[in-house]
């Protein structure tokens, strides 16, 4: 079986969906690896270096595309890209099917059984192929460098010879993988740290990181069967917009990562909790891309309001190609090796791994 890794072509993406380390494991499994010239050189991966790992990193995206059985992408296909895949091949890569119809459409069209590892079920044994997981970490640790660069404030405690200057105070909100791994960068990086999550399970995970869970009674269960978040009352939303504004009044920087699967981002600082915030404080929104917690917060943009600023980063994990690659290349290696049994796909759809990831299969859409 053949494996395809084209290079990404969406606007600002370096990633690479394989490195030359687990090409080279792929290949010693007894699959065939061919590669775009050039796919890996935004991460840092020369051709020379997956050639030594036994792939062919010679390739064109034409022959990438219309050769391969597999072909494994980091971001979703366009729509011409879904057109040159051959008919009846297989496609992995991460999107969400509702974003990306047009693409949809064409995938079913020739036939291909189309993969979204977005859709991956948050159970033990798809841990090690957890895309979102894997990439939410790189985005939050990149996240926390940002508004250290943004902010005026050292963020730990320094003893100067001009006195002693206070650390900065950074608040978290939402303690899912993103937000988890920003608490312990701004720890790490000397930071007095608080964060809020509407999941009390997740205190002991905050507090063992060094920082203070924010704590509130919900009133309600806020957590679905899979451990994400889930939508809260109308009131109980209201009471919880009230809390932060609260909490953020003395903080020099705020790291947003509260989502919803499938849903618009919640609303978690209302304009009027910015403008109770003091000047110079910087807000990170790394939920931009789905809406926004921050109700001022505008995608790709360094918005300006009421003194404070707020930055809406896109794609984080691109920023940081080399490791990113890395870890989603394990990822999606995993994936690959739990679908392609002794050269060939194997389909078994009562595997909740396999049925809830396939989007299209033998020309159907099965995830509309």
């Amino acid at each position: 079986m053949k494996l395809g890794v084209p290079k990404e072509t969406a606007a600002g993406e370096r990633r690479v969906s394989l490195t030359p380390e687990v090409a080279g494991r792929l290949v010693k499994s007894g699959l065939v690896v061919v590669v775009e010239r050039g796919a890996g050189e935004a991460a840092s991966f020369g051709d020379d270096a997956f050639r030594a790992a036994g792939a062919t990193a010679s390739a064109s995206v034409g022959d990438v595309f219309e050769q391969s059985d597999v072909v494994l992408k980091v971001q979703p296909p366009s729509v011409e890209e879904a057109r040159r895949l051959r008919e009846g091949s297989a496609l992995v890569a991460v999107f969400q099917p509702a974003a990306e119809k047009e693409s949809i459409s064409q995938l079913a069209a020739r036939k291909v059984t189309a993969f979204s590892l977005a859709l991956l079920p948050r159970i033990t044994r798809a841990q090690a192929m957890d895309v979102l997981s894997s990439q939410a970490t790189v985005a939050g640790y990149k996240a926390v460098l940002l508004a250290a660069a943004a902010t005026g404030r050292f963020f730990p405690m320094l003893v100067t010879a001009a006195g002693t200057v206070a650390p900065a105070r950074v608040v978290v909100l939402g303690a899912g993988v993103a937000g988890l791994q920003a608490i312990a960068t701004a720890r790490r990086l000397g930071a007095v740290v608080s964060a809020f999550d509407v999941r009390p399970a997740v205190k002991e995970q905050v507090e063992s990181l060094g920082a203070k869970f924010l704590e509130m009674d919900i009133g309600e269960h806020a957590e679905t069967a899979g451990g994400y978040a889930k939508e809260l009352s109308e009131e109980t939303h209201r009471r919880e917009l009230a809390f932060i504004a609260q909490q953020l009044k003395d903080a020099d920087v705020v790291v947003t990562t509260a989502a919803i699967p499938g849903k618009r981002a919640p609303i978690l600082i209302t304009a009027e909790a910015v403008r109770g915030m003091k000047l110079g404080a910087v807000i990170v929104d790394l939920a931009v891309e789905t809406g926004g917690n921050c109700e001022l917060a505008r995608p790709g943009e360094d918005v300006l309001e009421h003194g404070v600023r707020i930055l809406g980063p896109l794609n984080l994990p691109s920023t940081m190609p080399y490791h990113a690659s890395q870890m989603y290349a394990r990822n999606i290696s995993t994936f690959v090796s739990h679908v392609v049994k002794d050269g060939a796909l194997r389909l078994d759809f009562a595997d909740e791994i396999i049925r809830d990831t396939c989007v299209t299969h033998a020309g159907e859409v099965r995830k509309p």
